[in-house]
């Protein structure tokens, strides 16, 4: 008979609550309660009668319950792992996804060969993209810009934990606070869900900061702002990369196009969808 208190009923009513999320649903329910005992999830199914301290047992049905809801995993954990980098998340911040990792791919094939590169990060969230690029180039200069004070402070305390402090954090919106230096590539992961988008109803989108993920005209509205006035800030030959919707690529393009860059393709991500558009500035 399984006791009330121990990891396998524990689990077993956090997977009857769960069922509706579908896949991956019972992962998240002993990636919670690991996190919440500090152990990987092969002891859970090592040590499956082992009983809980009705502390953990009260905090583990409180985060199920509000994972039932559709809060996010990486929200309740409070970390998300991106690029084999483990980063602080809150709600404050986007949650990092595998896709954006494309972008990361197309920024350091940019960057070979080029001695002590400087990259832009703008919109950087986390921190994610930026921190992946000096994790992978420690000679390069980045620069990392975020809007949100408090996303801000995440990504500082990011760079901190994972001792990439050398790159530089300004507040502000887009390249506002840029001026005239210029980069051998810049990054962004602007907002592009358009507001009437069904999907942005969505169980785990709705948690996530709004300012984030949704742009008007179509969701195009902050690549348009970034497209028109990134290329001031570029070294010639130096490549604009910007992630978008699936659907916008052919839309991106033309914005690349009209801004004077050449050299613009779109990069597909590991799901096989346009994910990624890069140009660059003529040499």
């Amino acid at each position: 008979m399984i006791k009330d208190d121990t990891i396998a009923s524990a689990l077993t009513c956090a997977y009857r609550q769960l069922t509706h999320l579908g896949e991956g649903s019972r992962l998240d329910a002993q990636v919670l309660l690991a996190r919440l005992l500090g152990a990987q999830r092969s002891y859970l199914l090592t040590w499956p009668e082992r009983r809980l301290p009705l502390s953990v047992l009260m905090r583990y049905r409180a985060q199920i319950e509000r994972r039932a809801i559709g809060y996010p995993v990486a929200y309740l954990t409070g970390v998300r792992e991106f690029w084999s980098l483990e980063l602080r998340v809150t709600p404050d911040t986007l949650i990092p996804r595998p896709e954006t990792e494309r972008l990361v791919e197309v920024a350091l094939a940019s960057l070979a060969g080029q001695e002590r590169p400087v990259a832009l990060d703008l919109g950087t969230g986390s921190g994610a993209i930026a921190l992946a690029i000096a994790s992978e180039r420690p000679d390069a200069i980045i620069m990392a810009v975020e809007a949100c004070p408090k996303a801000l402070a995440v990504a500082r305390c990011n760079a901190r934990r994972l001792g990439l402090q050398r790159i530089r954090f300004l507040l502000g919106n887009w390249l506002e606070p840029i001026g005239d230096r210029r980069y051998h590539f810049i990054a962004a992961n602007p907002p592009y869900i358009d507001p009437t988008e069904p999907k942005f109803c969505c169980a785990e989108l709705r948690f996530e900061p709004p300012k984030a993920l949704l742009s008007p005209q179509q969701g195009l509205a902050a690549i348009r702002r970034i497209v028109h006035t990134a290329t001031a800030n570029l070294h010639r030959g130096g490549t604009l990369g910007l992630e978008h919707g699936y659907r916008q690529g052919a839309a991106v393009r033309a914005l690349f196009q009209a801004a004077g860059l050449t050299r613009i393709r779109t990069e597909i991500d590991l799901q096989g969808h346009p994910r990624v558009t890069v140009g660059s500035l003529p040499d």
